[in-house]
């Protein structure tokens, strides 16, 4: 019987994938599958797969009419804080994360969030089994409108904004989510920007200035976020 950890990555549409994140998990040995209940794929129980990653999409955590299969998602994330499976979700998903322990999220009255912020790491970050060893000076892309404001019972916030605008927080033992995005590449955040050009025109955004900052900055953004991935595979429990 294989000793491989299974990893289950859910994705929302075609054009918000796993990317990079798909490959550092590859790296580790990880099996990894993709579910796109997008596509009509349902969305599996959750022992059939040691750990999951819910990635991000357009529509919000509460939006079950427009995607129906969130309810699904939640559920499972809740019994994951249950029972211990480690799961992490990435901006949508870690929206998603805080609803189905407890907390509330909202469009972000600053209005959406583009481009490459500071990670602004809090002192709880420094003994989290996760994030402990990725709490150093680091930037990541952030591409979201809504925003958690309220965690549940039990749950650490661990980075946010100079503001206090949530980045990253430990919801469970065993769940974590980042408003970041981790996983994309530059093709993927391209994307997202032109579809979203006449709107960043219409608030002054400068859609090619961000793409090149980002562009620039993949070879940090890349060494950043490779060790969370091996990290992720470290807390997952041996597959049965």
């Amino acid at each position: 019987m294989s000793t491989m950890s299974r990893i289950l990555i859910v994705e929302h549409e075609a054009g918000a994938p796993a990317a990079l994140f798909d490959g550092w998990l590859r790296e580790t040995g990880a099996e990894v599958i993709v579910c796109r209940p997008w596509a009509g794929e349902e969305v599996p129980p959750l022992p059939v797969a040691e750990g999951w990653v819910v990635l991000g999409g357009h529509m919000g955590a509460y939006d079950d009419e427009q995607a129906p299969w969130l309810p699904a998602v939640k559920a499972r994330i809740a019994e994951a804080a249950e029972t211990r499976v480690s799961l992490l979700g990435i901006c949508l998903g870690h929206q998603l994360a805080a609803v189905a322990t407890g907390g509330t999220v909202i469009v972000n009255p600053a209005g959406q969030r583009v481009g490459l912020h500071d990670v602004g790491w809090l002192p709880e970050a420094d003994d989290d089994p996760l994030m402990g060893a990725l709490d150093g000076s680091r930037r990541a892309v952030q591409w979201n409108g809504d925003i958690v404001t309220e965690l549940g019972p039990g749950a650490v916030p661990l980075a946010t904004l100079p503001d206090g605008e949530l980045q990253a927080a430990r919801f469970a033992p065993s769940v974590w989510g980042v408003q970041w995005h981790p996983e994309a590449d530059l093709p993927v955040v391209r994307g997202w920007a032109d579809g979203q050009r006449e709107d960043h025109l219409d608030r002054g955004l400068d859609s090619d200035a961000i793409l090149a900052e980002i562009e620039a900055a993949t070879p940090e953004l890349e060494a950043s976020w490779r060790p969370l991935a091996a990290a992720f595979v470290a807390q997952l429990e041996p597959p049965r």
